[in-house]
């Protein structure tokens, strides 16, 4: 049986950024004893379901989970511990905003079990912070990091590039800055613009642009040199991390293990008698509340995986990693072997150009086919 990771969703924000595509959501008065007694419900009947398994980690995400009480934490990360088996060194990272309300919580967020931060700074320039509708500072933001490598352990936090008229010289000195914070783990996400989000108008009528392709290639190399410069290596295509720092959690998504998703709109894979199951969690949260506390659990869909599709499940994310996909533990995990998952003649040109590299029982991307994942990977897998 795969170990598991588990995954709770707080979906509550102070405000929404326009940016973002998350299942997040404002809401004026968050009645927080009522969703932490959902949210352990569903806990226990999920666990319940799948029996005791060893589990690996534990991750708050979100939304915003330093909004939550340290309390409601400390309830749901020993649930986690009583209904199932943990690791020795069992993994618990909370996402946290520096604001400094929020920052104001670590001590309690450790005290509950937490020990590994992850931090939403975004940027390190005012202008930027503004533009990207964050709600911190960025002095709040060093002040937060600071704390918190006092605190915890392992410490991650997040920075987005490819900003408007953002030169290559601004984004590497801004990048310097943030390294020089000596955090074990850093996620760079290039900026999107994704459908629904509050961007999305003023992108398409002109209002700001984005780097051009070339530019954000040069950004994305720029960022791989400075990272390395401080001993961090791209271990997956937007998360860097020092040898061992990685984020365990998410090792477990890209190498298609089984993670079980609680919270609105939380999803799941989780192997039960009858196979792999996509499992999905109601998005709005007084709805799926509202279905806990009638049925146990806020269950919006759940759909037996099978062979294709675990096979293209299991190479999208797969090939996002340094590391690559292990053939062998592809055929098992996905029922079919990897011939009759990728297109021959697309897999043997993204060879010959330097783009994947098959070795013996491992397939991966290159640097260069890292830059190319999201037009190559749709032409490869079937």
């Amino acid at each position: 049986m795969e170990p598991l990771a588990l995954y709770i969703h707080w979906p509550f924000c102070l405000s929404k950024c326009p940016y973002c595509d998350f299942n997040s959501h404002v809401r004026e008065c968050i009645p927080e004893a009522r969703f932490r007694a959902a949210l352990r419900r569903e806990l226990a009947w999920e666990a319940e379901r799948l029996g005791r398994r060893k589990l690996v980690s534990i991750f708050f995400g979100g939304g915003t989970p330093s909004l939550m009480a340290p309390d409601t934490v400390a309830a749901l990360i020993e649930d986690a511990r009583l209904l199932f088996d943990p690791v020795p060194d069992l993994e618990v990272t909370l996402e946290a905003n520096p604001t400094s309300v929020e920052a104001g919580r670590l001590a309690g967020f450790r005290a509950a079990g937490v020990n590994r931060v992850s931090l939403g700074v975004q940027s390190l320039r005012a202008e930027a912070l503004a533009f990207l509708g964050r709600q911190h500072s960025a002095a709040e933001a060093v002040a937060a990091l600071e704390l918190a490598r006092k605190l915890f352990p392992r410490v991650s936090f997040d920075l987005i590039y490819a900003r408007p008229e953002q030169s290559v010289a601004d984004w590497c000195a801004e990048l310097r800055q943030a390294l020089a914070l000596a955090a074990d783990h850093l996620s760079l996400y290039q900026l999107t613009i994704e459908p629904g989000t509050a961007f999305e108008a003023p992108y398409r009528q002109g209002a700001f642009s984005l780097p051009d392709a070339d530019a954000a290639a040069a950004l994305y190399r720029a960022t791989e040199e400075e990272a390395g410069r401080f001993g961090l290596l791209p271990y997956e295509v937007s998360n860097y991390a020092r040898p061992g720092a990685e984020s365990r959690h998410n090792l477990v998504y890209w190498r298609y293990g089984d993670y079980a998703g609680v919270g609105p709109g939380a999803h799941g894979r989780v192997t039960l008698a009858d196979g792999l199951l996509a499992t999905r969690r109601h998005r709005a949260p007084e709805p799926w509340v509202e279905r806990v506390e009638r049925h146990g659990h806020g269950t919006a869909s759940e759909d037996a995986l099978g062979p294709a599709e675990r096979a293209r499940e299991m190479l999208l994310m797969g090939l996002r990693l340094s590391e690559g996909v292990d053939t062998v533990r592809f055929a098992g995990r996905a029922g079919l072997p990897l011939a009759a998952a990728v297109d021959g003649d697309i897999l043997a040109a993204a060879v010959a150009e330097g783009y994947l590299e098959h070795i013996s029982a491992r397939l991966r991307a290159l640097p260069e086919g890292r830059l190319r994942l999201d037009a190559l990977l749709p032409a490869l897998v079937r």
